[in-house]
């Protein structure tokens, strides 16, 4: 078991440098000048573009650059951001609590009722309740996130003023409000988010969870379970659930980077102050160093949702790390 998770650990490690260089010639590559909106706000003379071009190391060439950043990188600095003028790191420590609470109710509320309505949906296959979840499901993974936000934002936020349509904290809230207050003010912001996620997430979990376990439920061993005079709860759940998480498993993987790149939108929308509508501004004023450091924490991320997927895939079945 030591041998192969060194083994995945080293593969997760050059998978993320290879995405890190890819990523950095790729953004430089694109077109544009993350300088040019400078000039847009005020006039700006060409010594002082020059002097800014090579502050920010963007007179150096490509490799040059990529060799600057990896120092920097493995010294914990990500570099100065164009726009804001302040450090990578600062700015995505910032924010990154706010796209943590976000992303992290997402998932909980994706693998929790998405797998329970997914073997729901299975067991009761054919019947009223399975079509009519069946039709919910393909309704909700069909709805584009960014089009739900702004419906949500505008019906139950503005319409009905039930709850709160944009930020994350009411600014009229008293400075000396107590915890609970506050706590329970950040909540009525969340809401709207949350929903709006998971409505897209847990529609598509919901048909693979569905998918798994009717193909676990027509294998031999859970016919001899039944045989046995097992009750069906314990059939299902304790014989069946465990065989029908593969596929839940890799799309736990692929959904991790939710965290960060998921929420683009619906942060964008509803002015969530996380990572999400920082990345968003970033590509628009074209900021490399922040755009960058966003974009390896996705990387980051991604490697790490493979990292976890291989290694319960070998918890679940020993099988997987013996061949």
């Amino acid at each position: 078991m030591r041998s192969w998770l060194l083994l995945r650990l080293i593969q997760a490690v050059i998978a993320f440098v290879v995405a890190l260089a890819l990523l950095f010639v790729l953004m430089r590559a694109a077109p544009g000048d993350p300088l040019s909106r400078l000039s847009a706000d005020r006039p700006v003379s060409r010594q002082e573009i020059e002097a800014l071009r090579a502050r920010y190391g963007l007179d150096q060439p490509v490799g040059t650059q990529l060799i600057a950043f990896v120092s920097g990188l493995l010294h914990g600095d990500l570099g100065v951001s164009i726009e804001h003028g302040r450090p990578v790191t600062s700015l995505l420590a910032e924010r990154l609590p706010a796209t943590i609470l976000l992303g992290g109710s997402v998932l909980l509320l994706n693998f929790t009722i998405g797998l329970w309505l997914g073997v729901r949906q299975a067991v009761r296959r054919g019947q009223r309740e399975d079509r009519w979840l069946t039709t919910l499901s393909l309704t909700g993974y069909a709805m584009p996130s960014f089009w739900l936000g702004l419906v949500l934002a505008w019906l139950v936020g503005v319409e009905w003023r039930l709850l709160p349509a944009a930020g994350m904290q009411d600014p009229l809230l008293e400075a000396d409000a107590g915890f609970l207050s506050r706590a329970g003010d950040v909540l009525r912001h969340l809401i709207l988010p949350v929903v709006t996620l998971s409505i897209v997430s847990i529609a598509a979990t919901m048909r693979y969870q569905r998918a798994a376990m009717l193909e676990v439920l027509r294998l031999p061993y859970m016919v001899t379970a039944r045989a046995k005079g097992l009750a069906e709860h314990d059939v299902t759940w304790r014989h069946g659930w465990r065989n029908a998480l593969f596929p839940v498993i890799t799309l736990f993987g692929l959904w991790l980077p939710i965290l960060v790149s998921g929420s683009v939108f619906v942060e964008t929308v509803f002015a969530w102050p996380g990572l999400g509508a920082l990345a968003a501004a970033a590509v628009g004023s074209r900021d490399y160093p922040l755009l960058m450091g966003a974009s390896l924490l996705v990387a980051a991320l991604v490697v790490a949702g493979g990292l976890i997927t291989d290694v319960a895939y070998a918890l679940l079945d020993p099988r997987v790390r013996l061949g």
